[in-house]
């Protein structure tokens, strides 16, 4: 199966609320307060600090009409690009994947 590439960085979710929020001229506060979360929260995950949860994303779903499945499917694949590029992890895989084939 071809390894299937996204683009050129990972896109974090947060940065799709972003430009909503700010098309809709939406101050970060109000919209913290009105979903009840903190404004430091909201923030991070605005500025890719923070990942959605699946509750988050249903706040998010509730206040702005974005749906939950698409921010939590953009969280997935930028945590998995993320992994890719993690030189770490991909030495510990390489080495799994050495020893599974001796079994």
């Amino acid at each position: 199966m071809a390894e299937m590439k996204f683009g050129f960085y990972p896109t974090h979710p947060g940065e799709v609320l972003k430009d909503e929020i700010e098309y809709r001229n939406i101050s970060q506060r109000k919209l913290a307060t009105e979903i009840g979360m903190s404004p430091t929260a909201l923030n991070e995950i605005l500025n890719a600090r923070r990942p959605i949860t699946t509750t988050t994303a249903y706040l998010f779903e509730a206040a702005l009409g974005v749906p939950a499945e698409s921010l939590l499917r953009l969280q997935l694949k930028y945590d998995m690009q993320k992994a890719k590029s993690d030189k770490k992890l991909l030495d510990r895989l390489s080495e799994i994947r050495r020893i599974a084939a001796m079994l």
